[in-house]
């Protein structure tokens, strides 16, 4: 059984849907992130950065980066239909959408909502904001077009890479101004399962 340390609003929502959508054995451990419980020795030993979530393994192996947990789990259940076939184009693009919002609209996220962690000059916080604001107007523009003709970013089958992307929206609701991503958003959010695990991450 995986054991998955979440809270809400954070970047557990990924593979906690992963790990619902696969009907997998899990369980989940909340996090008092408002005790700062993340902060603690214990919780440092499992990931020394601090950051949820953490997934445990079923043989007792960590894993950190909500990113690669995703990709972990599509591999471990396949029949859940979750990603494309290794090897396939529809695999490369869901490959390289899922590291682009990992690496730079979840990067962009928390230098806009968070500058301050980003500059030790307190005069340089709002260029770090303006920039990273810069930088989500682009991204967000760049997977507008990559769901073109979509509905999803591999073309006709949804994916964890549409999950991933709904839940960044939802931490940057400008976003989902942007046509194609709204309805890709308004869809997931209609799902049950979905809508049930939304409102846990407190995310409704």
């Amino acid at each position: 059984m995986y054991t998955l340390y979440w809270a809400p609003n954070t970047g557990a929502f990924a593979p906690d849907a992963v790990l619902t959508l696969s009907a997998a054995p899990f369980q989940r451990r909340r996090v008092d992130y408002d005790a700062k419980e993340q902060e603690g020795e214990a919780y440092r030993q499992l990931n020394p950065m601090g950051q949820i979530p953490v997934l445990l393994l079923p043989g007792g192996e960590t894993m950190t980066e909500s990113a690669a947990m995703v990709f972990h789990l599509v591999g471990c259940y396949p029949q859940a239909g979750l990603a494309p076939a290794v090897g396939s184009p529809a695999r490369a693009a869901f490959d390289r959408w899922l590291v682009f919002l990992a690496v730079n609209v979840y990067g962009a996220i928390l230098r806009f909502y968070y500058a301050e962690r980003y500059t030790t000059d307190a005069a340089g916080v709002e260029g770090v904001r303006q920039a990273a604001e810069r930088d989500l107007e682009r991204q967000f523009a760049m997977l507008e077009e990559a769901l073109n003709p979509g509905p999803f970013l591999t073309g006709e089958t949804f994916g964890a890479a549409d999950i991933y992307l709904a839940m960044l929206v939802d931490w940057h609701q400008p976003a989902r101004t942007l046509p194609r991503i709204g309805e890709l958003c308004a869809e997931l959010a209609a799902e049950p399962r979905l809508a049930e695990l939304r409102r846990l991450y407190e995310l409704v």
